[in-house]
């Protein structure tokens, strides 16, 4: 037998073998009858399939999405489309708890749930939960920071940053956008800047010998991974250990077509999936599986705190909202503001079932009101004699307490409750108006608690501790007047509001803000107060440094770049700058006057401007300054 025939032969023999597996797999069957003799275009490709594909597919018609292979084309056309088909199905059924078949079953009850406008909260009867309601500067919250402090080395901290900013008018990651223009600090580094002082200080209080990393992970997705270590390594981390920084990538999730949770494909592409982001709820499961809850469990870390990504104030909440943790032993503490009745924040609520269940959590504002009425509180969602609701208002910040956070991922491996938002067509709810999928938040952790766990909240005013960024310019400026904008402009000018209040309260006279419409918003314009964490971590920080007799006008900046500088008798008006480093101690006193900065608007259509820019509707004319730069150690003063 020559080669040609040796050849010809083996080809024989695999087309005869591949014949007879065919053949078997035809004999393979659901509910009784061939399982793809339904599907004739998918039978004709069974021999380009892998063994792991034919059971893909097996399981995709068991829940019947045969509708995924109606418009397939025959064996060897389209061949490699139809690899990454199954590619991309074999990522969907990894990465979803209980694989894709899960996800199906789960989706088509929930959305029989939604057509039959069941109640999720049927059985249950709302009340207030216990908490900490804190003022800003008395005992108790200087006591609670301080605790805080020294608690910040044993405490983990997750950023959500799976978004980009395309909703606020700006193509970036949200990360990347200033968190204020007089120094451009981008919302990333203030964070990380933030954490790094909580580590120095934290560890001096101690005098810890070995001073420890606070590890810092970000909840990344396909659309920000690449863009936020692009941001990290461009700037060597902001200062961090590149080793301290995980970064997590959040997969998505099957789009759903209909009632029936049939899978949904790109209208562009019959061979790939549409998919949607999950929600941030995906944190926890992410986190259970990279195994760094045990890591940081066996090096002595007893925190981890979540934070989300545009919030220029949080982290001077953070460190009295930690040790409210630590002193009141919560097992989960949710950060919170006042909020107003019917205003559109989450209201954190105790409910308790007839059946004796009970759970904290946050329950949406439009949800929230029609529960209390069917509860027997006529009034619904109503202010109290505080002129707030008694439902404080969730800001999506937790604090876990990282040991019984891990028992809990052990039993739920961070499976979080779902949720389904269909956008119906019309009344029927037939059909949707666009494809739906499954979500889920990080803030109902605590839906899946035993009734042992110690769940509560800290309250601090909304003027220290939010001001998220999520609006554009547009739906900014058609929010009611006295109500928060969220926007660009406003998440600015709360951080000026913050400072200046904040040395108000340590005996500095701030003079009283104007009023100024930036991009069709009415916004406060306090003095341009900034500070660098170092500076000033907590408030005894700040009465530290600063000493009575200062006073700073409406119109003027003042930068403060540097751990040892200290005010004592200043009087600006103007701009006045300083950057030290940390050997070098700065006396700042006597009178600074110039022309100073000021704020000149622009049009958010101008497109000749840069997007940061025109979604706060200014920039900054730096008409005059003082600026001290203080590179040597030693001693020094600015008069």
């Amino acid at each position: 037998m020559n080669v040609q025939d040796k050849e010809s032969n083996g080809d024989g023999f695999c087309r005869r073998k591949m014949s007879s597996m065919v053949e078997k797999l035809s004999e393979l069957s659901i509910a009784g009858h061939n399982w793809v003799s339904d599907v004739p275009i998918l039978q004709k490709n069974l021999r380009i399939l892998t063994q792991d594909q034919i059971d893909l597919a097996k399981m995709l018609l068991h829940e019947g999405q045969s509708h995924l292979f109606a418009n397939w084309a025959e064996q060897g056309v389209d061949d490699e489309k139809k690899t990454c088909f199954f590619n991309q199905v074999s990522r969907l059924n990894a990465n979803y708890p209980g694989g894709l078949a899960a996800y199906i079953q789960k989706a088509r009850q929930l959305l029989a749930d939604s057509k039959a406008g069941k109640n999720p909260f049927e059985g249950f009867t709302p009340s207030v939960p216990s908490g900490e309601v804190l003022t800003f500067g008395d005992d108790n919250f200087i006591m609670f920071e301080e605790v805080g402090v020294k608690e910040a080395r044993k405490a983990a901290f997750v950023l959500v940053a799976g978004g980009l900013g395309e909703r606020l008018g700006y193509n970036g990651i949200k990360v990347a956008l200033p968190s204020e223009t007089t120094t451009g600090t981008c919302f990333l580094q203030n964070y990380i800047a933030c954490i790094l002082a909580l580590q120095e200080a934290s560890c001096k209080l101690l005098e810890d010998k070995y001073p420890v990393e606070i590890p810092f992970v970000i909840m990344t997705s396909d659309d920000t991974h690449t863009p936020t270590l692009k941001l990290l390594e461009s700037n060597s981390f902001f200062g961090m250990k590149p080793g301290q920084v995980k970064l997590l990538k959040q997969e998505k999730v099957a789009c759903l077509d209909d009632n029936d949770a049939r899978i949904a494909l790109d209208p562009n592409d019959k061979y790939m999936i549409q998919t949607k982001p999950h929600g941030h709820g995906d944190v926890h499961s992410l986190l259970y599986n990279s195994g760094l809850l045990n890591i940081w469990h066996d090096a002595g870390l007893r925190w981890v705190l979540f934070f989300q990504d545009t919030n220029g104030l949080l982290f001077k909440a953070i460190p009295a909202s930690l040790g409210v943790s630590a002193t009141k032993g919560y097992h989960v503490n949710s950060l919170a503001v006042p909020r107003k009745a019917k205003e559109a924040i989450g209201g954190i609520t105790k409910l308790t079932h007839a059946d004796g269940r009970t759970m904290v959590i946050n329950v949406e504002y439009n949800q929230l009101d029609p529960l209390l009425r069917t509860t027997g509180h006529s009034d619904g969602d109503s202010n109290c004699e505080t002129g707030y609701s008694p439902f404080p208002g969730n800001i999506n910040q937790l604090i876990l307490e990282l040991g019984p956070y891990i028992e809990e991922l052990n039993r739920t491996h961070g499976a979080i409750a779902e949720f389904v938002n269909p956008k119906y067509k019309d009344s029927s709810k037939a059909s949707f108006k666009s494809s739906t999928r499954l979500e889920c938040m990080m803030q109902d952790y605590p839906k899946t608690l035993p009734p042992t766990a110690r769940v509560g909240f800290t309250v601090m005013d909304a003027w220290l501790a939010y001001a998220p960024v999520k609006n554009n310019p547009e739906d900014a400026a058609k929010v009611p007047k006295g109500n928060p904008y969220h926007s660009a402009t406003s998440g600015e000018m709360a951080i000026y509001r913050a400072n200046s209040l904040i040395l108000r309260k340590a005996g500095v006279q701030i003079a009283d803000p104007t009023t100024a419409v930036f991009n069709g918003q009415e916004v406060e314009v306090w003095p341009r107060i900034t500070w660098k964490p170092k500076w000033a971590l907590i408030f005894s920080d700040v009465k530290k440094k600063v000493n009575k007799g200062c006073s700073v006008s409406q119109r003027s900046t003042l930068v403060i770049n540097g751990e040892n500088i200290y005010f004592e008798g200043l009087s600006l008006d103007g701009a006045l700058l300083i950057n030290a480093v940390s050997e070098a101690e700065v006396q700042v006193t006597g009178s600074v006057e110039n022309k100073g900065w000021a704020f000149k608007p622009i049009d958010y259509k101008d497109y000749s401007l840069p997007e940061e820019n025109r979604i706060r509707g200014f920039v900054i004319e730096k008409l005059e300054q003082l600026e001290k730069n203080y590179s040597e150690p030693g001693q020094f003063s600015l008069q």
